[in-house]
């Protein structure tokens, strides 16, 4: 954080193995780490902690994954945590549902690294946070830019999905930065 301060991330898993070693990992990456068991916990440790960012598994007891995002987005304290879902099984219908709750970051366990997954907790951390907003492909100039890229589509090459326009803002805060990437394999068109 801006102010020195550490930066406060709750983990929620209840497979202990899997939370205790991120328990770990984040303190040795200079994070104050909170951790729950289960959506309940986890709910219940974010209002009264606050953290900065939630890494949260999705098959739980008593409260599953979704479930804690829905809670904690209606809450007006909670709703604007910035939350990676950290997926064990990386099915696809979980990944749809993540973007549909309005989550950014979908990680399936196994397929990165544990230094690449800290990477992407500390830039949901980043004060210019990103923004990621769907478009008419037949609208506007949009046809015109599809000529223009190397595929010619507003599909990505490498898993056909519809890319996205994610936009950050720019550090000075004046102005935005935009780029088209696949929501599924984070391809950059």
């Amino acid at each position: 954080m801006a102010d020195g301060k550490k930066s406060k991330i709750l983990i929620v898993d209840d497979n202990d193995a899997v939370r205790e070693t991120y328990v770990q990992v984040f303190k040795q990456k200079g994070f104050d780490v909170i951790s729950g068991v289960d959506g309940v916990e986890g709910v219940d440790l974010a209002t009264k902690e606050i953290p900065d960012v939630i890494l949260t598994g999705i098959i739980m007891p008593r409260m599953d994954g979704f479930q804690l995002i829905k809670t904690l987005q209606e809450n007006v304290q909670t709703r604007d945590i910035p939350i990676a879902v950290l997926s064990h099984l990386g099915r696809e219908e979980d990944r749809k549902k993540t973007q549909e709750l309005g989550i950014n970051e979908f990680i399936v366990q196994g397929t990165i690294t544990i230094n690449e997954i800290v990477g992407k907790i500390r830039s949901l951390l980043k004060s210019g946070e990103s923004y990621k907003l769907s478009f008419d492909p037949y609208a506007w100039d949009a046809p015109r830019l599809a000529k223009n890229l190397e595929a010619g589509t507003f599909e990505c090459p490498s898993c056909r999905e519809k890319v996205v326009l994610e936009v950050k803002p720019k550090a000075e805060k004046k102005g935005y930065d935009a780029i088209l990437k696949c929501p599924k394999c984070d391809f950059v068109l």
